[in-house]
Parts: structure tokens; sequence; C-alpha cells
């Protein structure tokens, strides 16, 4: 390390350095003839500099970026006692006009999170980007705009290869980074890792190599090469540069998340046959997946029955509610018997929400919550008046969205309202009612748990979110499927309420996956294990996370 620097000051800037082994498969795969000019943005000590001149032969030009000016001429001196030929420039790389003068832009770009990515280098990110018709989100890390600014430093033709976060396989403000790849190279390869590249780094990261540069779009390409590796030790075997045995993957769009890339082939193969029939639809073929309500405050909205008496609130002042978060969802349903018990625990089971004339006892309480500043809290200044909040119909399920397994679906048996701690959903008219109360059952299945993994959004904390967007996208077994089977399923409710109950969600889904998957659909049991194999992988890779390993 750099006297002066540190490794805070490192994370401050993104620089995480490259394995040399990582480094030397990028530049392998990259460098196709002695005479190529290779770029390294934000070079760092320019390791992919010096694998470059490590090419047997290799005559070209070598370029390098470095924001930090210590770095950049550490990384000078550095190159020269090695005896390489290249310059390295202490620069701002999104300051500098795309040249296009580059066979191959190498490297691995800063990742610095949304949150500290703020300010004037925000903003010549986004400009930089904006040069290729890319409008990167607010949300977007350093690493995005980094991916589209190199490209355009290449000549058409060029190769980009880079070592990313695994973001770009899965969040949303990547989607422009995703299909900008697909539009503008002609090949597009993904190198996984089941585990850690960077040591004492919590962040997975992904190769990016794509191939076939084309300034003005060309045709482009509707998939991508995986390479599924265990570690940076299994780049030695794998043949890249002759395209080795990659698994050819095609997203459902070119902006759609690549998540999916991470399936096995045999896993990918029984999900995309089962999916691709008329027997499984997506939740939104059984409704409507919305957001619950937003109160500003829900320890003054959000009330226990103990606390409505102590208020001495009448009937007219409150309704009934499904208390805040979603521990109490992850069973088939909700009863009036189950929201007795949770109100008898002290949870909030009322929302404060008068809808005409407030009580004199309700009058009170409004004056006491002006009194200690509720009302100025954004979404209660903003709406009129202050303490009714926006009325949403009771669902008719229940849908968790931050989950430590996956996903749940809850029959909303006594009609309650919910707050945005979790989503409700909607039957639409057309579905069976006799359907719809089976759907949480039938949802307990490995290839809706796998779609979650690959539609939904891992966590640093290896917690799975899935937004209403993306909820409506999850794999579900059809309207059809579970009518037809309603006997069958209604059988195996009470084993499956009991294996949940003993927190054995394994058990309960292979119930469900008996009657639905091997029963109904005839699935194999060799591919309904590679369906079960790659939702523990995906998961397993979650729940790693969350332990910072």
């Amino acid at each position: 390390m750099l006297p002066g620097d540190s490794t805070a000051h490192r994370k401050a800037r993104g620089a995480f350095y490259t394995p040399p082994a990582v480094a030397r498969f990028i530049v392998e795969w990259a460098v196709r003839c002695a005479d190529d000019s290779v770029l390294e943005p934000s070079c760092g000590e320019a390791v992919f500099l010096h694998a470059c001149a490590d090419v047997d032969g290799f005559r070209g030009t070598l370029k390098g970026i470095e924001l930090h000016r210590d770095s950049a001429r550490h990384a000078q001196r550095q190159l020269r006692a090695a005896g390489v030929r290249a310059s390295v420039e202490t620069a701002d790389f999104f300051l500098r006009e795309p040249s296009a003068q580059y066979d191959a832009v190498v490297g691995n770009p800063p990742y610095v999170r949304y949150q500290s990515f703020t300010g004037e280098a925000r903003r010549r990110s986004r400009a930089a980007a904006l040069r290729a018709g890319v409008n990167l989100t607010g949300l977007a890390s350093s690493w995005a705009a980094f991916v589209i600014h190199s490209a355009l430093h290449l000549r058409d033709g060029g190769r980009l290869g880079l070592v990313l976060p695994a973001e770009l396989l899965t969040v949303n403000y990547a989607a422009a980074v995703r299909r900008f790849l697909m539009d503008h190279f002609s090949s597009v390869g993904l190198v996984l890792f089941s585990e850690r590249v960077f040591a004492g780094v919590q962040e997975e990261v992904v190769l990016l190599l794509a191939d076939g540069f084309r300034s003005d779009g060309g045709d482009g390409t509707d998939h991508c090469e995986v390479y599924q590796l265990a570690d940076a030790a299994d780049l030695a075997t794998v043949s890249i540069a002759g395209h080795g045995q990659p698994q050819r993957w095609v997203p459902a769009s070119k902006s759609a998340k690549w998540s999916g890339s991470m399936l096995s082939t045999s896993g990918a193969s029984a999900f995309e046959t089962i999916t691709g029939t008329t027997s499984f639809a997506t939740l939104a073929d059984w409704g409507r997946t919305k957001l619950g309500m937003v109160t500003g405050n829900n320890t003054f909205f959000a009330l226990s029955p103990e606390r409505v008496v102590e208020l001495g609130l009448v009937d007219s002042d409150v309704i009934a509610l499904s208390p805040p978060g979603s521990r109490h969802l992850r069973g088939l349903t909700l009863t009036g018997a189950n929201l007795a018990a949770l109100g008898a625990q002290g949870q909030a089971t009322w929302l404060f929400r008068p809808d005409g004339p407030p009580s004199p006892a309700a009058r009170r309480y409004i004056a006491a919550g002006e009194a200690t500043g509720v009302n100025t809290a954004y979404k209660c200044r903003v709406r009129d008046p202050w303490w009714r909040v926006p009325h949403l119909a009771p669902p008719d399920l229940f849908l968790t969205y931050m989950n430590a397994d996956t996903p749940r679906l809850c029959t909303n048996r006594h009609r309650v309202h919910h707050l945005n701690s979790v989503h409700g959903v909607y039957a639409d008219a057309g579905v069976r009612r006799d359907a719809m109360d089976l759907l949480p059952l039938a949802s307990l299945n490995s290839v809706t748990l796998l779609g979650a993994e690959t539609i939904g959004r891992a966590y640093g904390g290896g917690l799975l979110k899935v937004e209403p967007s993306e909820a409506a996208q999850l794999p579900m077994p059809a309207p059809e499927l579970v009518a037809a089977h309603r006997r069958e399923l209604s059988s195996v409710r009470t084993e499956v309420r009991r294996a949940l109950r003993s927190r054995a969600l394994t058990d309960a889904v292979a119930i469900v996956d008996a009657v639905l998957l091997t029963d109904a659909l005839n699935l194999d049991s060799d591919a309904l294990d590679a369906l079960r194999a790659d939702q523990r992988h995906l998961s397993g890779r979650r729940a790693a996370r969350s332990k910072g390993i």
C-alpha cells in the first residue's frame, strides 16, 4: 500500500485491486494481435497493463488512466522498472472525450455505491454515459457509467474486458447497461464465480467479456455466453480464447435481469421447459400487485387493541390492519383468530383512520399528534387532512417482499388492510375464488422459488426483495392448473401448514412439488433435482453475503 494511502481511502474511491490471475485471464482474451492498442481506465497499480506486456510478442500501445495521483505515479514507476512501455496519465476518466482508438479496453472500474457517489463526480459520470445515449438513474453506482464510457473508447470490432460487481446481473438500474452491451457488441460473455474472488471483499464479481463493438449499434446479440466457475483458480481450466464450452443463455429482453444466467444448464432447461407451457403463468395472470398504505408515522397510526381502548377510540375511528412487518404472514392464511392472537400480544392490529368526522377521542388524539409534530412528516403534511391515510381496499392475498428465504403469499381471510411493509395482490375478475385461496399453497413449489431468486433483488444482508413490478413476473402455477388439482392440493394443506409451522420450508415445497410438478406435470426426478440445486445455489449466495464471507 502506498504511503499515506489506506484501506478506507481505497474503499472511498472504489479501488479494489485485481488478482493477477484475473487480469491475465482477461488480457489473454482481449489481446488478439501483437500491435493491439490497449487502454486500462482507473488503472490503480496497472495490473492489466503488466499482463499485456507479458503476452508473447506484444509490441502494441499501452495506456493507463488513474484519478489518484500517487497511484498513477507509482504505477508508472513500476511499469518502467519492469521494462514495460506504457504511459499512465493522472486524469478523471469521465472528463476524457472518447477517441475510439483502442482495440481493447480492460480493467476493474471503481465500485462506489450510489449513497457515496454524489455531487460533481456523479454529474460527470452521467454526462459521460449520455454521450452514448444512456441515461443512468440516480441509483447507479460508479461502475455503470465506466462500462459505457469505456466502450466508447473502442474502435469498431474492439473488445471490452472488465471486472464488474455481480450487480450487473441483478439490479434494476443496470438495465440500461445491459441493453447497451447487447445492442453494441456482437457477443457478450460472462464468467461467474460461486465463491469470492477478492479476499476480504463482500461484493461478488463477474467478468464481462464483450466482443465486436459497433459504435452505431449494428445487430448486437440476443444472448450471453456464460462460464460457471468456482473461483479464480478455475480460470486456468477455461480455454476462453477458443470459446471453451460456455452455456448459451437468452434473457427475456435485452434490458431484463441476467440473474437467470447463474442457472446450471440442466436447471435452466427444466425451468424454461415448465414456464414455457400453459401450465405455468405469472402472478400478473392471477391479479394486480400493489404497494400497501403509507402512513408517514406507523408509531402514531398503527395501534394495538389495548392502545385503542386506552385512547377511547370508537369503531369509526379505526380499521382492521395486518400489523407492520411480515413475520406473521409466513403461513398460508391470516384469519380472525390469528389477528386476535396478534393483538393480544400487543401488536398493532388497528389503523387510526377516521373515515368521517373524528370522534371526540379521535380529535384529542389528532391534537396530541400535532403537539408532537407528527403532522410535519412529509407524507402527513402533503395530504389533507393530514391524519387520514389514503385508503386502499383489503387485498385478496398478501405478498411478503423482504425475505430471508423466499417470498410468501398468504390469504387475507379476515379482509384486513395492509401497510407498505407487504404487498397486496388483488384477484382479477375471471379468477376463481377457490383457486385464489389455494395459490399461497401452490406457490410453494421449486419453479416459483427458483424464479423468485432470478427476479428479486438480493441485498447485502442476504435478504431477497421483490418490488410490485418484479412480483408481477413471478412464475406461478396457472389458475387452470391449480383449479384442476384443487382436490389434491387441499388434501395436503394440513401437512404443508404443519411443515411451515416447524419452519421446514423445504419439506413443504417437496409436498407441493409432488402434487404439481411430479404428478400433474410429469417432471422427472433429474429435472426436479436440478431446479432444487439451482435454487439452493442462488439462495446460498445470498446467505453467504449476509455472513460477510
